[in-house]
């Protein structure tokens, strides 16, 4: 019987290499064949043996949960590291379209996945928690600033973003337009002053 790696114990160098050399190469390969990818294929572009693959993920699950969480954690990290920025509005639609990117890779979730993510006492939740507050320090400071309609919320960020790559999932044809269709949604989220929409409408 093969024994499963023990979280809670330091690994050892090599075993610490071998998880982060899988990591590494499944976030790549997950982006390229979305999360059904071959774990064949990840152990062997990790050069380590589908043994040492499953001791450490002992399910597929097990990988694209620790996927996820590194990639909410790296957001959440991203978005404090914008908080500084001298401009709030670009600031925020640089960290949705990071959000974005990292989105496509992950399309049809298994649905066990996706109770995890709603269930609050998963690692997994939290760290998604993590990264929603930190990006709504992002739409507020850009609200604050008058960048942005104050009616928005981080539900509506969230479900806007997802529904762009969602229509380029679903039609691929669509794919070459998702910046300029989240261009449009920038344009409807921004704060239209008054004095330029009534320079506009002199304009016209």
């Amino acid at each position: 019987m093969t024994e499963k790696a023990d979280p809670s114990r330091p690994q050892r160098a090599d075993a610490q290499r071998n998880y982060e050399r899988i990591l590494s190469v499944a976030k790549a390969v997950v982006g390229e064949q979305g999360t059904q990818a071959s774990l064949r294929d990840i152990a062997r572009r990790a050069d380590v043996g589908m043994g040492t693959l499953y001791r450490h993920f002992p399910t597929r699950e097990a990988l694209l949960q620790e996927l996820l969480r590194q990639g909410f954690d790296r957001l959440a990290a991203k978005a404090a590291s914008l908080e500084s920025s001298d401009e709030p509005d670009q600031a925020l639609a640089e960290w949705l379209q990071d959000l974005m990117r990292g989105m496509a890779a992950y399309r049809g979730l298994p649905g066990s996945m996706m109770t995890t993510l709603l269930d609050e006492g998963t690692p997994l939740y939290a760290s998604c928690a993590t990264m929603r507050v930190a990006a709504g320090r992002l739409l507020k400071r850009a609200q604050g600033h008058g960048h942005i309609r104050p009616d928005v919320d981080g539900t509506d960020l969230f479900a806007l973003v997802n529904a762009v790559g969602w229509i380029a999932d679903q039609a691929p044809a669509l794919a070459a337009r998702q910046e300029h269709l989240f261009t449009l949604i920038m344009d409807g989220l921004s704060l239209r002053h008054p004095a330029s929409s009534d320079a506009a409408e002199q304009a016209g």
